[in-house]
């Protein structure tokens, strides 16, 4: 169902551009976005984006594809530029590096905070300037359960997770009275290719599950539904706020 315009929650006549929105929680975004109205920009690290958007069109939306490796976080501003107007940012693209701390390479530190984190803030600002102009933006970032808990083997993950949340509150501080609304969801733990080695795992899978109220992981479509309200004119004064999509995982 497409939500109607005057509907406190239509994105009818914005434009939506969504990171690694090729599959997983980044396609549910997308096509929930569209369903409320919004055209999209789909972006992938490859062209690899024919399913999503489908899914996209299929709800009477435009679609553009935009390829760009996040890594290369120098390339972000000019890459940006070839855009059309962005009215809605959602940051959910990301990597994961697993080993115990004493193991975790430099390198896979910097991959993870490259595109987690830096990435984000380059995307933020470039685009955000655009919006602070025109006196209207939404960002809306994708953080984790670990931007509040240490987690287990994801040093470097954590530590960009835990940023991000800063990084929200701080451009809010900055951009709220300008009309920008800056705000994250944080995902539980959710059925994606990132946690499918814990779910492989059936002592860490039940363990993990035990502890969720809710008692399943959640789904992509869970975290959509709480991005199509922090980008709807329904929370303009929502500001630096992290929603928790968890399951009740933070209040056991």
């Amino acid at each position: 169902m497409t939500a109607p315009a005057g509907s406190p929650f239509s994105l009818h006549g914005r434009t939506a551009l969504v990171t690694g929105s090729r599959s997983g929680i980044g396609r549910a975004i997308a096509v929930a976005l569209a369903h409320a109205g919004a055209d999209l920009v789909l972006h992938g690290h490859s062209n690899d984006l024919d399913e999503v958007e489908h899914d996209v069109r299929r709800t009477g939306r435009r679609s553009t594809r935009w390829i760009l490796d996040l890594a290369d976080t120098a390339a972000i501003p000019d890459a940006v530029a070839a855009l059309p107007e962005v009215d809605i940012l959602v940051n959910n693209a990301g990597v994961i590096r697993r080993a115990p701390a004493a193991e975790h390479s430099l390198d896979d530190w910097r991959s993870v905070l490259d595109v987690n984190l830096d990435a984000v803030f380059q995307l933020s600002r470039t685009i955000g300037a655009g919006m602070l102009a025109r006196h209207h933006g939404k960002i809306i970032s994708v953080a984790s359960m670990l931007s509040f808990q240490g987690g287990v083997r994801v040093p470097g993950y954590t530590a960009a997770k835990h940023g991000l949340a800063g990084l929200t509150k701080a451009l809010a501080c900055e951009w709220a009275a300008e009309g920008v609304q800056v705000n994250a969801v944080a995902p539980g733990y959710v059925a994606t290719s990132n946690t499918a080695a814990l779910r492989a795992d059936p002592a860490r899978e039940a363990e993990i599950r035990s502890r969720i109220p809710a008692g399943r992981w959640g789904r992509p479509d869970d975290i959509a539904g709480a991005v199509v309200f922090l980008a709807s004119p329904a929370a303009d004064y929502v500001n630096g706020h992290v929603l928790a999509v968890d399951g009740g995982w933070l209040a056991r």
